[in-house]
């Protein structure tokens, strides 16, 4: 009898433990589901495996395309200056185009437009709202986030050493495990590696706490000195890695566009570029890539483990692309896709499972469709678009009939749209015509080609209505008198 006493205690406490972890459950899946945001630096579209390069090892990324919807054209309009990631972090962080957040960028630094940054929106749902890694934007972190990790500098230190090579085989001085050379190594731990256990220590302490959360992790990575622990290094043989098809000694239109030889950028590999040159700053991009994967995996773990994956939104992209060694070119000032273009995945209990959508969107549409998961009434301010109903539903209309990109007042213009990509250099006056769906590598003009005039001319004609709507100044029909925009 005392036997089956005990065992009836047993079963009423195993029938309560279960109750109070489904009631646990019920709570955790009740609230508004949580949002993280992984934020890599200087990764192009072409920096993922599962996105067709089967050079690169990026198992967790792949993962991301496997479980959830990939926005297979997602683009970032460009910068202002030559720190593209300003521009791009300005324009997700307030939800303007480029221009407009240029302006309103300038009054962060005045703590003035604060409550419209997208984390004060996000707080206004009830979200616990989270930072760390790379900031490079004028506000200061913590007054605009409720909890602040690491805040790290636009850059790591770099040093002259990791400036034009290798200049030849025999030029072995850099390494990129050497820690000695300061950049992700300054402080002791890789700078990737301090992001990832900010993230994994709040993720731990939020599993605690009721209110759902927010977090917005910046990753330096892969931005150059691109510096990884050796065996990352070890991963990519040279022989196992190739030179791209675009590649060129130098690109003839660079001092044009303004991305010439003083542009710090371009300072990383010798002119003219040489294969071996391009391929092993290809391999040092590929390893300290692999090696943040590494870490994006461990944030992604600690989540599933602490129970909280199930109820929460996860959104990868870049700040912007970057060039290593396509057309000569070795940064991000160009209107290259591989410049302008990233991966953009989103996983969450709601988004379909290993699902492409090859329509064009910004990055910086993530905030918006953040905003739309947390139930914020989207402001008039905020221009880009949510697409949590294209991820969840294909639809017949576009997000976008066409993506504007520029660089600089007066060094770039450019407009993507119906299959098309015109690209204009107004200090020389160059025009540039590339056939994105038979030419995704942007390999042949075809802007002197007599069948494509009226093709340069309608694209020239919508470009000139893009800038109207961006508040961009620079007057085209001035500089480029040839094309005309009658008819």
């Amino acid at each position: 009898m005392k036997q089956l006493f005990c065992i009836v205690l047993v079963f009423i406490g195993f029938l309560f433990g279960c109750k109070e972890a489904q009631q646990k459950h019920e709570q955790k899946t009740s609230k508004k589901p949580n949002i993280i945001f992984l934020y890599s630096d200087d990764q192009s579209y072409k920096a993922v495996n599962a996105l067709g390069n089967d050079e690169i090892m990026t198992p967790t990324m792949d993962k991301l395309v496997d479980e959830g919807v990939t926005f297979t054209h997602t683009y970032n309009m460009g910068g202002w200056n030559g720190a593209i990631c300003l521009a791009s972090r300005a324009m997700i962080i307030s939800g303007r185009s480029i221009w407009r957040a240029q302006q309103v960028s300038n009054n962060y630094s005045k703590n003035e437009d604060l409550d419209k940054t997208w984390p004060r929106l996000m707080e206004t749902a009830g979200y616990e709202t989270y930072m760390t890694g790379k900031w490079h934007i004028r506000a200061k972190a913590d007054s605009i986030f409720n909890h602040v990790g690491h805040v790290l500098r636009g850059m790591p230190f770099d040093t002259p050493e990791g400036y034009n090579r290798p200049l030849s085989e025999n030029d072995t001085l850099w390494k990129p495990w050497k820690k000695e050379f300061g950049g992700y190594w300054k402080g002791g731990k890789h700078w990737s590696e301090l992001v990832k256990d900010d993230a994994v220590s709040f993720i731990e302490d939020a599993a605690k706490k009721d209110n759902p959360f927010f977090m917005y992790v910046a990753f330096n990575a892969p931005h150059d000195p691109r510096q990884s622990p050796k065996e990352y290094v070890d991963m990519y043989p040279l022989d196992k890695v190739s030179v791209p098809e675009s590649f060129l000694p130098e690109y003839p239109h660079a001092e044009a566009m303004g991305a010439g030889k003083k542009l710090r950028d371009e300072k990383l590999a010798p002119f003219p570029r040489t294969p071996y040159s391009v391929k092993v700053n290809r391999q040092e991009y590929y390893a300290i890539t692999t090696h943040l994967d590494d870490q994006i995996k461990d944030i992604l773990e600690t989540l599933e483990k602490q129970g909280l994956k199930e109820n929460t939104y996860i959104f990868f992209t870049s700040d912007h692309g970057l060039s290593c060694g396509e057309h000569g070119l070795l940064g991000k000032q160009s209107m290259y896709d591989h410049s302008v273009r990233v991966p953009l995945m989103i996983i969450g209990p709601d988004i379909p499972k290993g699902k492409t959508i090859s329509d064009d969107v910004y990055l910086q549409d993530v905030m918006a469709t953040t905003l739309d998961i947390a139930g914020v009434s989207k402001p008039e301010y905020v221009e880009f678009k949510s697409f949590l109903d294209v991820a969840k539903e294909p639809r017949s209309t576009k997000p976008y009939d066409a993506i504007y990109g520029t660089y600089e007042k007066g060094s770039q213009r450019m407009i993507r749209k119906d299959g098309h990509k015109l690209i204009l250099y107004p200090k020389s006056k160059t025009v540039l015509l590339y056939d994105m769906e038979n030419d995704p590598d942007e390999l042949n003009n075809l802007s002197t080609d007599s069948s494509q005039k009226e093709k340069v001319k309608s694209l020239f004609k919508a470009l000139v209505e893009l800038q109207k709507n961006m508040g961009d100044q620079l007057d085209l029909t001035e500089i480029f008198t040839d094309i005309e925009l009658e008819g």
